[in-house]
């Protein structure tokens, strides 16, 4: 082992355990932080000792499930893009900027406009698949003229914005039906409860499972499909499940929190910068990172206008626009 890569191994047992303590700050942070604020260390106390006071009562039923459901959401997506970006080996992919972020909005208000006896567990069902769709419809569209990074990219923002048009579109023709979506439609962590945290963790802790299970193939496919056939791999069996996997988790982030983009875009470049491009230490990297990010964003929302909410989408947009450019005009 080469010195540098001595260094880099170093770094990496190093960065993790610090990434951990920056995660763990935001998510008390979060929970502190509000209308009514509580001190970090009443929050720690109260997390695992709840009692009858007010604050207990804000930490337990508004702030706590509102923070774990940033944390799912935000290692949903980033992992969702690490996934992404290996299998399309192209640095701008991720969740947003493909359009399944907005295909997963628009089937989770399909079922609520047109399938209303349908059970709200099923919401995710009707998300993932809008958001296979909307991946379908960009790489199809970019199929035909030549797939390149930054075709996929503006494939993908173009059908975004027409799901996201369609969306509008069927809320204003339905306006008294699609009034259930709306909530769910935000690009918004507030008002999530208990219920949205049930609902989300049986396909967070599959999708994750699956993601760190596969993270040796996405090394092998993110080679370029000569190489990974020479090692017996079966490139388009293994694109096709690791999609679906990125999929899966981008759909169930969006049916409680909304389409938020640039997160996950983000993330995977960040963690890339951090401990390399093994996917076995991004994939973890990305999830601590994308959490950490909504975690603070969240709070930000709350702050910037308090005592009103800015929606967290707002923020995050704010912030990975401009980081798309640049990686855009890094692209040759």
């Amino acid at each position: 082992m080469t010195k540098s890569q001595v260094s880099r191994t170093r770094w990496t047992w190093l960065i993790f355990p610090l990434l951990l303590g920056v995660l763990l700050f935001a998510f008390l942070l979060s929970i502190s932080v509000g209308a009514a604020s509580i001190p970090l260390l009443e929050v720690w106390h109260l997390v695992f000792n709840p009692d009858n006071s007010t604050n207990s009562l804000i930490v337990q039923t508004l702030r706590l499930p509102r923070a774990v459901i940033a944390l799912m959401v935000g290692s949903s997506l980033a992992i969702s893009a690490a996934l992404l970006q290996g299998v399309t080996r192209n640095p701008l992919a991720g969740p947003g900027i493909l359009g399944v972020n907005a295909g997963a909005a628009l089937g989770i208000l399909v079922g609520i406009v047109f399938f209303p006896g349908l059970p709200s567990e099923l919401s995710i069902l009707m998300a993932f698949l809008g958001g296979v769709g909307a991946a379908a419809l960009t790489f199809g569209v970019t199929a035909a003229v030549g797939i390149t990074p930054v075709r996929l990219a503006l494939a993908g923002i173009a059908v975004g914005a027409m799901l996201a048009a369609l969306t509008n579109g069927i809320q204003i023709l339905f306006e008294e039906r699609a009034r259930a979506a709306i909530f769910s439609l935000a690009g918004s962590l507030a008002g999530r409860t208990w219920d949205h945290v049930l609902s989300i963790v049986p396909w967070f802790m599959i999708g994750v499972l699956l993601a760190l299970l596969s993270s040796q193939l996405l090394n092998l496919v993110s080679l370029g499909e000569d190489v990974a056939r020479g090692l017996g791999v079966n490139v388009n069996l293994a694109r096709f499940g690791l999609a679906g996997i990125a999929v899966l988790l981008a759909s169930a982030a969006t049916s409680v929190a909304g389409p938020i983009g640039f997160l996950g875009l983000m993330s995977p470049h960040l963690a890339r910068g951090l401990v390399g491009v093994d996917n076995r230490l991004v994939i973890p990297m990305s999830a601590l990172i994308g959490s950490s990010i909504l975690l603070l964003a969240d709070v930000g929302a709350r702050v910037v206008d308090m005592p009103l909410e800015t929606p967290v989408g707002i923020l995050i947009t704010a912030i990975g626009a401009p980081f798309f450019v640049y990686l855009a005009r890094r692209i040759r």
